[in-house]
C-alpha cells in the first residue's frame, strides 16, 4: 500500500519550490511523506520540541506562510487569510513524542534513544503542514481565516493546551478541529463521534501514613500501613460500577505502589497511586469525592492518617454536534459513506485537546491509519507505525472540512 520515498529523506527536498509546487497529488503525498518521515526519525519529548518547532517554522516561512509565537515554550500558529472577510477557525496538530524506544526496523526509525513518535503525532504535523497547503490554494474563495496550532507537550501533565490558550493562541477563534490517526481503523476510514470521544482522566496518589515503623512479628504494636492501604485499594476497586452508575463508563485503576523496603519491617508510610477515567462529569466529580471518603473513613477505622491529592485533571474530549456534521459531510463529500466509521463508545484514553472544548465548539475525528499488521500495533506500542497512504487523505479531508466550516458561517 505505501510509496515510500527515497530514504535517508533529505531535508532539502522539503524546502524546495514552495507551496504551489507541492500541490499535484504525487507532489502533496511526496511532502507529507518526507515532513512526516524526518519529523519521526528526531523526535522531542513535551516542551523539549525546540527542533521541531525550528524545523516547522522553517518550513513554513519557506513556503511563504507568516508564523506567530512562540507560544508555551515550543508552540507557534500560522495564519492563512481568506479573500472573503469572515471568522477564523483553528485546527491543532500536537508535537511531542513519547519517552519510549523506537523498536521498529525501518530507515525511518527514531534516531534519539529511548524517545520515539509512537502515537502518532509525527503524522498530525505533517497533515497541519498538508492542510496549509491546500487551504492556501483555496484561499481565494474562502470567507475568513484558518489558524493552525502547533502545540507543544500533548502526553504529559500538565499539558501544553491550557498554555496555549493562557497565552491566546486561541483568542478570536469560533471553532477547532483536530485530528488522531487510529490503527484500529482501515486507511480511509474516519472514527466520528458526538459528545465523549475519550474520558476524562484524573491521576491520583494516596499516602497512608502511621507516625512510626514496627516489627513485622508484632504488627499489633503499631499500624500495619500495608495492610491499610490493601484495604483502602479493595475498596476503590468496587467503586466503579456498584456506587456509579454501570451504564456510564468509568475506570479505576492502580499502577503504583511502594511501601517500605525490609522484609521485617511494617513502614511508617506507604504510598499508591493510579488514574480515575469517566465520560460522565457527574459520575466523574462523584467517584472523585467517594474515593476520598472511602480512603479516609477506612484510614480512622485503623488509625492511619490518609492524604488523597488528585493531579492535573483532564477533561473528556466532547466534540460539538455542528461540528461533528460538518465533519461527517465533509468525508461523505469526498470519500462516501463507507469511509464514515459511528463510534459507538469513547475511549477511555485522555487527550488533551479536551481543553479547547471546554472553551470552543469543535470536534476531533479518528483518522484510520492501518492496511496490515505492521501498521495495526497500538498507539504508544514500541512498533507503532502508520500507512502513509492516510496522510494525503487525510490532510484533503481536514481542509474541506476547514473550508466547508467557514462556507457554512458566511452563508448563515
Amino acid at each position: 500500500m505505501r510509496e515510500p520515498v527515497a530514504e535517508p529523506v533529505s531535508p532539502s527536498f522539503l524546502f524546495e519550490g514552495g507551496a504551489e509546487a507541492q500541490l499535484t497529488d504525487t507532489g502533496l503525498r511526496e511532502t507529507l511523506v518526507a515532513l512526516r518521515r524526518h519529523l519521526h526519525a528526531h523526535p522531542e519529548v513535551g516542551f523539549e520540541e525546540h527542533e521541531t518547532s525550528r524545523f516547522l517554522r522553517r518550513w513554513f516561512v519557506e513556503q511563504g506562510f507568516d508564523v506567530t509565537g512562540p507560544y508555551a515554550g515550543t508552540g507557534f500558529t500560522v495564519e492563512i487569510a481568506g479573500a472573503l472577510p469572515g471568522p477564523t477557525v483553528g485546527y491543532r496538530a500536537d508535537m511531542d513524542a513519547l519517552p519510549i524506544q523506537d523498536a521498529k526496523e525501518v530507515p525511518y526509525a527514531s534516531k534519539c534513544a529511548g524517545v520515539a513518535h509512537l502515537c502518532g503525532h509525527d503524522a498530525h504535523m505533517a497533515v497541519a503542514c498538508g492542510v496549509a497547503l491546500l487551504v492556501h490554494e483555496a484561499r481565494g474563495r474562502m470567507a475568513g481565516s484558518v489558524r493552525l496550532l502547533f502545540q507543544p507537550c500533548e502526553e504529559k501533565s500538565p499539558s501544553g493546551a491550557p498554555r496555549m490558550i493562557a497565552e491566546g493562541a486561541t483568542e478570536g477563534l469560533e471553532a477547532i478541529y483536530a485530528i488522531h490517526v487510529d490503527p484500529t481503523l482501515a486507511v480511509g476510514r474516519f472514527g466520528l463521534r458526538v459528545g465523549a470521544l475519550t474520558a476524562a482522566c484524573a491521576p491520583w496518589r494516596m499516602r497512608v501514613t502511621s507516625g512510626q515503623a514496627g516489627h513485622s512479628a508484632r504488627p499489633h504494636e503499631t499500624v500495619d500501613t500495608i495492610w491499610v492501604a490493601t484495604q483502602i485499594l479493595n475498596h476503590l476497586y468496587q467503586l466503579a460500577g456498584r456506587v456509579t452508575d454501570a451504564r456510564k463508563p468509568a475506570v479505576l485503576t492502580v499502577t503504583r505502589f511502594h511501601g517500605g523496603e525490609a522484609f521485617n519491617v511494617i513502614p511508617g508510610t506507604v504510598e499508591f497511586g493510579g488514574s480515575l477515567r469517566g465520560t460522565d462529569r457527574e459520575g466523574f466529580a462523584f467517584l472523585r469525592e467517594k474515593m476520598r471518603r472511602v480512603a479516609g473513613a477506612l484510614g480512622a477505622l485503623y488509625g492511619a492518617d490518609v492524604d488523597v491529592d488528585f493531579l492535573d485533571d483532564l477533561p473528556a474530549v466532547m466534540n460539538t454536534a455542528a461540528e461533528v456534521e460538518t465533519i461527517r459531510q465533509a468525508v461523505l463529500a469526498r470519500f462516501g459513506p463507507e469511509a464514515v466509521k459511528d463510534l459507538p463508545i469513547p475511549s477511555m484514553g485522555g487527550e488533551d485537546f479536551a481543553w479547547y472544548l471546554e472553551k470552543l465548539p469543535g470536534a476531533l475525528v479518528r483518522v484510520g491509519s492501518a492496511t496490515g499488521p505492521e501498521t495495526r500495533y497500538p498507539l504508544h506500542h514500541a512498533r507503532f507505525d502508520i500507512d502513509e497512504a492516510a496522510l494525503p487523505l487525510a490532510a484533503h479531508l481536514m481542509a474541506e472540512v476547514l473550508l466547508l466550516h467557514l462556507g457554512r458561517a458566511a452563508a448563515a
